[in-house]
């Protein structure tokens, strides 16, 4: 039988060999961790390669997923369907063991992690969602949701802000099966971080309400026995286990210094490191005992069968609780949901009411979320703003997890990658929300989000210059362009309580990819729409008004523009010119129809366009043409009352209507 050290250096092994193979990489984080990942691997983590996707398994996140390697080892060690040719494929185009771990390119892998402390913060959502779902569904004697959460780090997750503002909420929701490694080994791409990175990182989390297991030796499995037992005991708080390791473990001249981070050791030193760890084989070369001892394959069957023994006993006795759980973590909506959104968006239609669409957006979770017992989110300290409280809510505690609404106070980038964890878990559909400038607090989580196509809803409200007096620090200019620029997001600007509600439902329904949404902070009036018009809304782009095939001249708006452009048609209207307003409140829905509705409502034909929306010009060139123009601010905001501050930055009815005319003449 294989020592465990023995273990350890195959996972060495193959991180060495794939980093030098693709001539690029981190050697050293593999190397250091691997003692620590053989514990937990072969001793306690709750998995079955045959099923990345059981919905009991423990997840293992790894948020210096610089250190990819380890973990395309382990999944390669443990069974996962990876081959060794996925490993020698390290870092190549289209492989699936990308740079870092990506979702969607290779089974087991629970996140997309790189960007430093996020992946820990992932690793707060998923352990919320494993809380909530256990409160939710489990039942006296079965425990059909209980797994850990198990989270790998180091330093630099420990240095990035995000780490504060997720483990600090850990620590405040008592995530007891949140279970983190700190790899302790001193040293960053510039060197020993004791030059810059000082922080008592023990008082530190303590703070936090978390338990902290110190100066654990990470290359002694005893050791590392001790600590991780000592975590899953703490049922009320997470844990911090503080592994003292180094770097590189293994390579003689190379290991404890930054040479081991972030480049391949090279040949030379890979062969002193294979002399000093006692590992003879050729590279890629794992012997047959060892990879007997690594298997977990029919351990994994054995525990996913014995769960699937306990859930059959559980669907007999609570039949409903079972139907639901199932239909949650396959991603479904309820049955009969797109009927009755449909009939709340057709009442909302009809009742003319004009309003702030950040209020028509608390309306449609009023509606929505008694028909969602999945939907759960909250706002960054801007509740009673962002109006993201709704009759249904119940507030998430320690004590009270099946609470549905996360307060989770001035904390953007932590809110909105915490939810992305809770996406990825399962079984439930999150929602966090802040004004739209503070977007930009959180954009790297909102990126990534996107990048891993997951199901959230982006709540930004106070969405143009025309909040007012909070001056420019707090009107948004450029951060509609941002998102719209991002891959995969779907950006929504309503004009009034109807579209409102119809970018609810369209966020709700979409399964590939997130949805931010712009709401406005003062009232907008009511438009008139057929039944036909209501439904178009949900293609991104319809005619609003103006039934001439061949119109003198096309305005096209979003949010509170809407109304400028239809104050703008009446007026040009008085003058003898016909103009067509196109209501535009989702730019992504729009370009995704097929070209013959676009040119049904943006006619090639006519060139006379004006887009019009208080913020950054940009992306309109697109819709508008290089004859068309743009009513829009490509400067900073003033301090001042709403109306005032868009009269001086261009946004009125002078402006459009001169704007039109100017299109028309050339």
């Amino acid at each position: 039988m294989p020592t465990r050290r023995e273990l350890a250096n195959a996972v060495r092994a193959l991180a060495m060999d794939a980093v030098q193979q693709a001539k690029s990489g981190h050697p050293g984080m593999p190397m250091g961790m691997a003692d620590i990942a053989e514990v937990l691997w072969r001793d306690y983590l709750q998995h079955n390669p045959a099923n990345p996707r059981w919905i009991n398994r423990d997840r293992f996140l790894l948020s210096n997923g610089h250190g990819s390697m380890l973990q395309y080892a382990l999944l390669h060690l443990a069974g996962y369907d990876l081959g060794i040719e996925d490993l020698r494929n390290f870092r190549q185009l289209h492989s699936r063991t990308p740079g870092h771990p990506e979702l969607g390119y290779t089974p087991g892998v629970e996140t997309t992690t790189g960007p430093l402390g996020q992946g820990l913060a992932n690793g707060v959502g998923f352990a919320l969602a494993e809380k909530h779902l256990a409160a939710r569904f489990n039942r006296e004697g079965m425990d059909v949701i209980d797994h850990h959460t198990w989270v790998f780090l180091g330093d630099g997750c420990l240095m990035e802000g995000i780490s504060h503002e997720a483990c600090s909420l850990a620590g405040t929701w008592g995530l007891g099966k949140l279970i983190c490694f700190y790899d302790d080994n001193g040293i960053s791409i510039d060197g020993e971080v004791q030059g810059w990175f000082t922080d008592d990182t023990v008082a530190r989390f303590r703070a936090y309400n978390w338990q902290v297991i110190p100066n654990v030796d990470g290359h002694n499995d005893t050791a590392i026995r001790a600590a991780i037992e000592a975590a899953r005991a703490d049922e009320d708080r997470p844990t911090l286990i503080c592994c003292k390791t180094t770097i590189g473990f293994g390579a003689p001249n190379k290991q404890g210094t930054s040479g081991a981070h972030g480049a391949p050791l090279g040949d030379e030193e890979i062969a002193l490191a294979r002399e000093k760890l006692g590992w003879s084989h050729a590279p890629f070369e794992i012997p047959q005992d060892i990879r007997e001892a690594w298997s977990a394959r029919q351990r994994g069957a054995n525990t996913e069968r014995g769960w699937q023994e306990l859930f059959e006993r559980y669907r007999a006795e609570h039949p409903e609780l079972a139907q639901e759980l199932t239909r949650r973590m396959r991603g479904d909506l309820p049955e009969q949901f797109s009927e009755k959104a449909q009939a709340y968006i057709r009442m909302v239609q009809e009742s003319g009411e004009a309003m702030a669409t950040r209020k028509a957006s608390q309306k449609a979770l009023n509606a929505f979320g008694a028909l969602l017992p999945e939907l759960i989110g909250g706002s960054a300290d801007l509740a009673e703003s962002n109006l993201t409280l709704w009759s249904g809510a119940e507030g998430y505690s320690s004590d009270t997890p099946a609470g549905n609404y996360l307060y989770f106070g001035v904390r953007e980038f932590g809110m909105s990658a915490i939810c992305n964890g809770i996406a990825l878990h399962g079984g439930l559909v999150p929602y966090s929300a802040t004004f739209l400038i503070f977007m930009e607090y959180a954009r790297n989580a909102v990126r990534l989000c996107a990048l891993m196509k997951q199901r959230q809803i982006f709540v930004y409200t106070h969405d143009s210059v025309g909040l007012g007096e909070d001056g420019p620090t707090h009107q948004p200019i450029e951060q509609l362009a941002n998102l719209r620029a991002t891959p995969n997001l779907h950006v929504w600007r309503p004009c009034d309580g109807a579209e409102s509600a119809i970018a609810w439902k369209c966020a709700l329904e979409r399964f590939d990819g997130p949805t931010a949404m712009a709401f406005s902070r003062q009232s907008l009036p009511h438009q008139a729409r057929s039944e036909a018009q209501l439904r178009q809304v949900e293609r991104g782009g319809y005619v609003l008004a103006g039934s001439s095939e061949q119109p003198a001249v096309i305005l096209i708006a979003t949010g509170s523009e809407v109304e400028l452009a239809m104050q703008a048609r009446a007026e040009l209207a008085n003058r003898g010119i016909e103009a067509r307003v196109v209501s535009m409140p989702c730019m992504e829905r729009f370009a995704a129809q097929d070209a013959e509705w676009c040119e049904q409502v943006l006619p090639p034909a006519v060139t006379a366009r004006v887009a019009i929306e208080a913020a950054h010009s940009q992306c309109w060139y697109r819709w508008v043409g290089t004859r068309g123009r743009v009513v829009g601010i490509d400067r900073f905001g003033e301090s001042a009352p709403g109306n005032a501050v868009l009269k001086e930055l261009g946004i009125h009815l002078d402006a459009v209507t001169d704007a039109a005319l100017a299109v028309i003449e050339s």
